[in-house]
């Protein structure tokens, strides 16, 4: 029988930082990244938008858009999104998590951040010589 902790053992811990995290003033969100192939837990965190008034200190949406970039072999959750929105609700000026999706897919001229595309010289450049460097 082995001791090493299971994927339960796992999200357990997330739950349980992000009630630390909320008896410390903090949202109710934890999150371990675990090496895949050995079980060790590389890092742990939890939102700290609250704390430190810092928006970019792990909103949700961003940490989805770092996980699809980071590619990992799996992604394990406590609660859905749905689970979530019985009991909590966050957002701004512009948007909820629940309306954030559809927000982000709607064209620029729907949503309700005013984006503006201001006209310079040459808009590609950086994009063109990204690849021309880096290959396609």
């Amino acid at each position: 029988m082995s001791d090493a902790p299971t994927a339960a053992d796992h999200v357990r811990r997330a739950v349980e930082l992000a009630l630390a995290n909320v008896e410390d003033g903090g949202k109710p969100f934890g999150c371990l990244v675990v090496d895949h192939a050995t079980g060790e837990v590389l890092h742990e965190a939890t939102n700290q938008v609250a704390q430190t008034g810092d928006v970019t200190a792990y909103p949700c949406p961003m940490c989805l858009g770092a996980l699809y970039y980071a590619a990992p072999e799996q992604v394990l959750y406590a609660a859905t999104r749905e689970q979530e929105g019985e009991h909590y609700e966050d957002g701004g000026r512009c948007m909820t998590l629940a309306t954030f999706y559809d927000e982000v897919a709607a064209p620029a001229d729907q949503q309700r951040l005013p984006s503006v595309q201001v006209e310079v010289d040459d808009p590609t450049e950086p994009f063109r010589r990204w690849t021309a460097r880096h290959g396609d």
